[in-house]
């Protein structure tokens, strides 16, 4: 499966689509995005950026935008997989 920098579970979300992030407002604050931080190297293969509503590029593979989850608390739980059926975790 595919974590973040800090070993946190990466997720994709099914209503996502067209390269787009379904999830803003309070769905971003339960499932923060995988943000591009400045010193973040241009993406490269199908690993990508998107832009958010608000501007803000998150990174994405194979056009599926990235998230973490508020409730997994520490690396490598997997709280959120499955989650009302459009949550899953990212994996190669």
């Amino acid at each position: 499966m595919w974590v973040d920098h800090d070993g946190m579970t990466l997720y994709t979300f099914d209503k996502d689509a067209g390269g787009k992030s379904m999830c803003n407002g309070d769905c971003a604050k339960n499932w923060p995005p995988l943000m591009v931080k400045a010193d973040d190297e241009a993406a490269k293969g199908k690993w990508t950026h998107v832009t958010r509503d608000d501007g803000s590029m998150q990174w994405a593979y194979d056009g599926k935008p990235l998230y973490t989850f508020v409730k997994d608390k520490k690396a490598g739980e997997t709280t959120g997989d499955g989650m009302k059926d459009v949550w899953h975790v990212a994996k190669p």
